[in-house]
């Protein structure tokens, strides 16, 4: 018993050791103990509160996810804020004497930091703001997909070929973002249409609007509708809009869904879709051409019958 206890006062007078000196009050190894564990535990329950306020509290209230996230992680950062002084508070570090520190840190913050300032600076702008949100379908430079998370630092975007890729959130505050879904999924697609010049145009206009009709993914209302764009060089120019919800995330489908159908229905009805047609004219020269009927073969030269 007494070896237990000859072992415990060694671990106090080890864990009293002062490390850093401060102005009132020396900095031991269990406030450094102390502060890292709690600091560890806030990090974690704030990720579990997060989850739960998501999950759980606001999912009562049908809340769209985008929306539950964004509260989610306004709260987390909210809890931290608060906790991480009390931390402080409790593990003995006086504030006031970490004024020099703190100049120190904003020097670093400027400098060496100020991307990272930025973007997370940026993602709380996106939080508060909104003008993206999980679940949305997004094009931010060279990258589109589907917003599938939205951190403090970083956002992430995954593909249609389910490539998650990280956007630094600052550039979606500096940059022009194409959101697809941002108040409203209604989205319109056009769908260009060529036909030989001499089509009943009319017949086109039905086919068009029977291709959009029986498409489950293209909406009722708006309706969809077809338009005569021009009259081209070797064709007359169509197209066929149609609005979806349903393919916000694979337009390329859709797109070519239709044309699939677009083909069909006009190879049934005797439609020609148009063709470029080159026309190759001969000024002058020699032109050797090679005939070849039954097995023999014909050398022709035109330039030799000027």
């Amino acid at each position: 018993m007494k070896s237990i206890t000859e072992w415990l006062e060694t671990v106090r007078k080890l864990l009293d050791i002062p490390i850093i000196q401060l102005k009132d009050h020396d900095l031991t190894l269990w406030n450094l103990l102390y502060f890292i564990v709690l600091v560890f535990l806030l990090f974690y329950l704030t990720k579990k509160l997060k989850v739960w306020v998501i999950d759980r509290l606001l999912e009562r209230f049908y809340i769209d996810v985008g929306v539950r996230e964004a509260i989610g992680s306004i709260v987390r950062y909210f809890v931290i804020a608060i906790g991480f002084v009390i931390i402080l508070q409790t593990a003995g570090i006086d504030l006031t004497a970490l004024n020099v520190l703190a100049g120190a840190i904003g020097l670093g913050l400027g400098f060496g930091l100020q991307n990272i300032v930025s973007n997370f600076i940026s993602g709380l702008i996106i939080l508060f703001e909104r003008p993206i949100k999980i679940g949305d379908r997004i094009e931010v430079g060279n990258v589109e997909g589907a917003v599938v998370k939205v951190n403090s630092r970083s956002t992430t975007v995954v593909t249609n070929d389910n490539i998650s890729i990280i956007v630094p959130n600052s550039k979606f505050i500096s940059e022009t973002v194409v959101n697809w879904s941002h108040d409203d999924r209604k989205v319109r697609f056009k769908v260009p249409v060529s036909v030989a010049i001499d089509s009943d145009v009319r017949l086109v206009e039905k086919l068009l609007m029977e291709v959009a009709a029986e498409n489950t993914d293209v909406l009722e209302k708006p309706a969809p509708g077809v338009r005569f764009l021009k009259f081209g060089d070797n064709a007359l120019e169509f197209e066929l809009r149609a609005w979806s919800t349903t393919l916000l995330h694979r337009k390329g489908m859709l797109v070519s869904a239709l044309n699939f159908a677009i083909h069909d229905k006009f190879w049934a009805n005797g439609i020609e879709i148009s063709t470029p047609r080159r026309d190759l004219y001969i000024l002058g020269g020699n032109l050797g051409v090679t005939l070849r009927e039954g097995g023999t073969e014909e050398h022709s030269n035109p330039g030799q019958n000027k």
